[in-house]
């Protein structure tokens, strides 16, 4: 029996990118154990600092953290790196695997470093693996739970029925209000082509004023929204599973990777002076390889192949499984 921990902290989409990893890795001859970790103000402090320490943990999480170790250790974001770190000071059997760049310090006591391939200028080393997109917590069989819930839900709405799913400003990056009407107009003529309604859901990052611009656009077609802020449960597998496309804003690698799992047809939208040259470089693979196509107010895209089912978590978890 192989064990393997899992160190998660409050990051929602770095869990969800472990908790799919996880799905592939439970078997008869795996253990899969959270370590779910809580901070202190000291991890704030840069990993040079922190080290192979458990610097920066709750005493509750440091008691986590003890004998028996484990033979792998997937540390799911930069802050879990110097508690991998740590484990592998105490037992130096243990594999570590990391998701995402540590930056230089320490990469060298990874066995196993994935990052997406849109980071690839920053580093190169043998132990580390580029990914298109980064893996993601949507199954089929999550799909099709959400659909059995949803969808009497959305039964009134007419089809095809496409789901919007919008993130909004980045790092030094706002979301203009330009760009959100940009979006709306795009997703108007989308509906005057092809008919049909809508599923709406926004950001805490898409601001009020472009959520209010988006709304009056929009609000015109048949739609089911649910707004940032909103009390209501949240839809969102809802609407990946009953949506028959779906329009993704670019802005977020986990929301563009997760609707890839649909299979449906991916529209994305990129705006203008919004995104990263990261950003676009991830967008791009995306066209390039098939997962998705550009949203263009002047182009209303008709194919009706399937698109590829982009399952970085399942190919993250066979390497893994070799170690």
């Amino acid at each position: 029996m192989k064990n393997i921990w899992i160190l998660i902290d409050n990051r929602a989409g770095s869990r969800h990118q472990a908790e799919g990893i996880a799905n592939y890795l439970n078997s008869a001859n795996t253990s899969v154990i959270y370590k779910k970790i809580e901070y202190t103000k000291l991890a704030s402090l840069p990993n040079f600092i922190r080290g192979r320490t458990l610097i920066g943990l709750t005493q509750e999480s440091k008691a986590e953290i003890k004998a028996p170790y484990p033979d792998i250790v997937l540390s799911s974001t930069r802050r879990t790196a110097p508690i991998a770190r740590y484990i592998k000071k105490q037992n130096s059997k243990t594999k570590l695997v990391q998701l995402g760049h540590i930056g230089y310090f320490g990469i060298k006591e990874f066995d196993l470093i994935f990052t997406p391939e849109h980071d690839k200028n920053k580093l190169h080393a043998p132990n580390i693996h580029y990914t298109i997109g980064c893996p993601h917590f949507i199954t089929k069989e999550k799909l099709e739970s959400a659909y059995k819930e949803w969808i009497t839900k959305f039964s009134h709405l007419p089809h095809p029925i496409t789901a919007v799913i919008v993130g909004g400003a980045i790092k030094r990056h706002p979301f203009s209000i330009e760009n959100a009407e940009e979006l709306a107009k795009s997703i108007a003529l989308l509906k005057e082509t092809e008919g049909g309604s809508l599923l709406i859901t926004t950001s805490r990052r898409t601001g009020l004023n472009a959520e209010k611009k988006i709304m009056s656009y929009l609000e015109k077609y048949p739609h089911y929204a649910y707004l940032w802020g909103s009390k209501e449960n949240n839809p969102y597998l809802g609407f990946l599973a009953c949506a028959d496309n779906l329009v993704v804003t670019g802005d977020s690698v986990s929301m563009c990777s997760e609707a890839t799992a649909t299979q449906k047809k991916l529209q994305i939208f990129t705006g203008k002076n919004w995104l990263t040259p990261k950003h676009l470089r991830f967008v791009q693979s995306l066209y390039d390889n098939g997962y998705a196509i550009e949203l263009n107010k002047n182009i209303v895209n008709k194919s009706t192949s399937t698109p590829p089912f982009l399952n970085t978590a399942k190919d993250i978890a066979k390497i893994i499984s070799k170690i």
